[in-house]
């Protein structure tokens, strides 16, 4: 997964040197060794220095794997997400306040299209709590730009070249849970009013090669999940050698997103 950072205006200049840049941040915002743009519930850091916009980048975060959990059997998905986060609790994780990853899909306009029959492009739009000052634009089997927050402005003036397919937003909702070295998101899943599905998120936060801490991420995440055993991320492929950063992680949400608008038979509006 290539990712780049787009600036949508001119940088201001630093009043720090580059190693002074990276303050101490408030409330568990120092997590593991790495800076994160945000305080500990996925909120704007709040410090003299908090307009310091601190860019999305690879190794900012540990590995991650972003999985569906099926609705247990009998179970809503709202009780199924219940019994997550009791297991949890009981395991001892400590509540960290909650997150929210959406994604909105564009599509190809069709003035754009050369000839009839043509399959459009799709473009995905995604934002996560933990990255505030960001937004993600992510292409199926391709690369990964890290634009500021203005993005979605900027989007808005492509309507020409890229329509919103409004109807098809989705995003996941949920509790953040520490335990020990273990970030879990367990979110609610929706599009429009309904629920749709159940998501969960592990974070490893000590290592940012996953071939380092693959079988340990999947042990824990047995011990609450159950049989229930997510493979590894296609996002991953032969990199499990290599760095790993918040694409990667937004990646493996898109790949989620699509998994659950396919099983609810849901088509993106002007793509055939």
């Amino acid at each position: 997964m290539h990712h780049f950072r787009i600036p949508l205006f001119p940088p201001p200049l630093p009043l720090l040197s580059p190693l002074q840049s990276f303050r101490p941040p408030p409330t568990k915002a120092w997590k593991w060794g790495f800076l994160r743009e945000s305080g500990g519930r996925g909120e704007a850091a709040a410090s003299d220095s908090s307009n310091v916009h601190t860019p999305v980048r690879p190794g900012s975060m540990g590995v991650t794997c972003v999985s569906q959990m099926p609705v247990a059997e009998g179970k809503s998905v709202q009780q199924t997400v219940e019994i997550l986060t009791r297991k949890l609790e009981l395991l001892g994780a400590e509540k960290q306040g909650t997150f929210c990853v959406d994604c909105e899909t564009y599509h190809t306009a069709a003035s754009t299209m050369g000839s009839q029959g043509q399959a459009g492009k799709l473009m995905y739009v995604m934002h996560n709590s933990e990255y505030p000052l960001s937004c993600f634009a992510l292409f199926e089997n391709g690369p990964c730009l890290i634009a500021d927050a203005n993005f979605d402005v900027l989007m808005v003036k492509l309507k020409g070249f890229f329509q919103n397919a409004k109807a098809n937003k989705i995003e996941t909702r949920g509790t953040r849970y520490q335990y020990c070295d273990f970030l879990v998101k367990v979110g609610t899943v929706t599009m429009g009013p309904s629920a749709r599905g159940i998501s969960v998120e592990v974070e490893y936060g000590p290592c940012v090669v996953a071939s380092d801490c693959w079988n340990l991420l999947l042990e824990f995440l047995q011990s609450f999940l159950g049989s229930h055993n997510p493979g590894a991320p296609t996002v991953l492929g032969n990199r499990h050698d290599g760095v790993y950063g918040p694409a990667d992680t937004m990646a493996q949400y898109m790949e989620l997103f699509n998994k659950i608008r396919k099983q609810q038979q849901v088509p993106v509006a002007g793509i055939r």
